[in-house]
């Protein structure tokens, strides 16, 4: 955590003006916007997340999962990443995603901008509170620190590193906690399988457990087997649909130096997501051989899974409690590398969109950064506050802003980028009915169960393109400026 601070203190001297501050000059490298894009993806949800679905409840909802994931990573660096680089230059250089849409599509009244941002905000500053409150119970479970205390310490390093170095020292220290992560994943495996008996141990118990290992039946965690059918199948997948509409990971496309090299960045991407994926999957196996041999007590909380494998591993020697550190600390920088990344997205729409864009507010450099700083601080603080209560699901609130994010942003994003009937208004419709649908269908639609318990981002991401659609050939072409650009664009890919 020291570490992460002395990085911001770095890049702080890096940023000459907000575009560092929020974009960091469009200066990262192949290595870095890969890892940065993919560090800021995964949060905590990889080491304990899914580690514990696969644990409890065998292999079908953690691989279709992953499957989904994995398939979305790849699609949006094939098909979103250079175009977006590209475009989001030529559109007065934008610097945010509320930018890039009001750019995009000549919004004089910048009421897209505003749109955009407040979406940003209520999906954003829940999620940056989830982030909070992961630290807060890791170093409450490890150390017996007080819940709150642990949250506001954790707060303040991500915070301190953030506002000092801006968007650069968030992506560089992603790509540092990526490497912890990774090791972290490396150690769980090798220490686990060894434990375990081998893999061969691990695959027997697996095998020997009822439907565990099936990819059209789960288990509940009680030896009973239920169904996975095919509508909860395209339901899981869906999560691959949320990466379209990302804007802590869109930014990162928007910042690669050299859009040549966005090849390169998609390859190490996508391996470091399948090989991620695929082994966190496999530690919650690991997981469920060890409590069948008694190396690990059966957990009620299957989300402890891999601290429970560390505390195991801490016990054996000086120099395996060191080891069983970098494991936590994998846990910590998942954290760490989402919420410093959340809270850039969130500031910047703030500062950039809604006091500037939206209310006009004229602010040279000077007062921009300070402004940047400030509202990056107040945003913070909030997540704090939402984050006070230590019994909070932190999953839950994941699961629900990506599903805001994805069936807003991620449809208007791609008919943006690749639709060039697309209109101010049909874009407009898309967010709106967007961020409708994903209350209407969580709370209304999908509590009706059955055929309609679908994971509320495939249908808001369905309803969110046809209004696109339907009101961008209802209304008028746009104007032949925003053609030509749209056409200048594709010239250049």
């Amino acid at each position: 955590m020291a570490m992460m601070v002395v990085i911001g203190a770095v890049f702080s001297k890096k940023n000459s003006g907000v575009g560092d501050f929020y974009l960091g000059g469009r200066k990262l490298g192949p290595l870095v916007s890969a890892m940065s894009a993919e560090a800021s993806d995964m949060s905590s949800w990889l080491l304990m997340g899914l580690p514990g679905v696969a644990y409890l409840c065998g292999a079908a909802e953690a691989t279709w999962t992953a499957i989904g994931l994995a398939v979305g990573t790849y699609l949006n660096w094939l098909f979103v990443a250079k175009r977006l680089r590209v475009y989001s230059q030529k559109c007065n250089n934008s610097i945010t995603i509320p930018d890039f849409f009001s750019n995009r599509f000549r919004d004089k009244s910048h009421v897209i901008m505003g749109v955009s941002a407040l979406i940003i905000l209520i999906f954003f500053v829940p999620y940056t509170a989830s982030g909070f409150s992961a630290c807060g119970k890791l170093f409450n479970q490890l150390f017996g620190w007080d819940y709150h205390m642990a949250m506001i310490i954790s707060a303040i390093i991500i915070i301190a590193y953030t506002s000092l170095g801006g968007f650069l020292a968030a992506s560089f220290t992603d790509l540092i906690q990526s490497i912890v992560m990774t090791t972290a994943l490396a150690i769980l495996v090798i220490f686990g399988v060894h434990t375990a008996g081998g893999v061969d141990a691990v695959m027997d118990n697996a095998r020997g457990i009822k439907d565990y290992l099936a990819l059209t039946m789960t288990t509940d965690g009680k030896g009973n087997s239920v169904s996975y059918g095919f509508i909860t199948i395209v339901s899981t997948l869906a999560w691959g649909l949320g990466y379209f509409g990302m804007p802590h990971i869109l930014l990162r496309f928007m910042a690669i130096d050299d859009k040549n090299k966005i090849k390169i960045s998609r390859r190490i991407a996508s391996v470091w997501v399948i090989i991620a994926m695929g082994v966190a999957v496999f530690v919650g196996f690991i997981g469920n051989a060890l409590t069948a041999n008694g190396s690990i007590p059966a957990l009620a909380d299957s989300e402890k899974v891999v601290l429970q494998i560390a505390t195991v591993l801490s016990e054996h020697s000086v120099l395996a409690a060191l080891v069983a550190g970098l494991i936590f600390a994998g846990i910590l920088a998942c954290t760490m590398s989402t919420s410093d990344s959340q809270l850039l997205a969130a500031s910047s729409s703030m500062s950039e969109n809604i006091l500037k864009g939206v209310f006009r507010l004229d602010l040279d450099e000077k007062k921009s950064m300070l402004s940047a700083r400030a509202v990056l601080v107040i945003i913070a603080v909030l997540g704090v506050l939402l984050a006070w209560n230590e019994d909070s699901s932190v999953f839950r609130v994941v699961s629900f802003a990506w599903a805001g994010f994805g069936a807003t942003f991620g449809p208007v994003m791609l008919a943006s980028l690749f639709w060039k009937r697309t209109n101010k208004l049909g874009a407009l419709a898309g967010l709106i009915v967007g961020g409708i649908m994903i209350f209407v269908w969580k709370f209304g639609i999908r509590p009706l169960g059955g055929a309609l318990d679908i994971y509320e981002l495939l249908p808001a991401f369905i309803c969110a393109f046809i209004a696109i659609v339907a009101v961008s050939l209802a209304t008028a072409p746009p104007s032949k400026e925003i053609t030509d650009e749209f056409d200048a664009v594709k010239a250049e890919l």
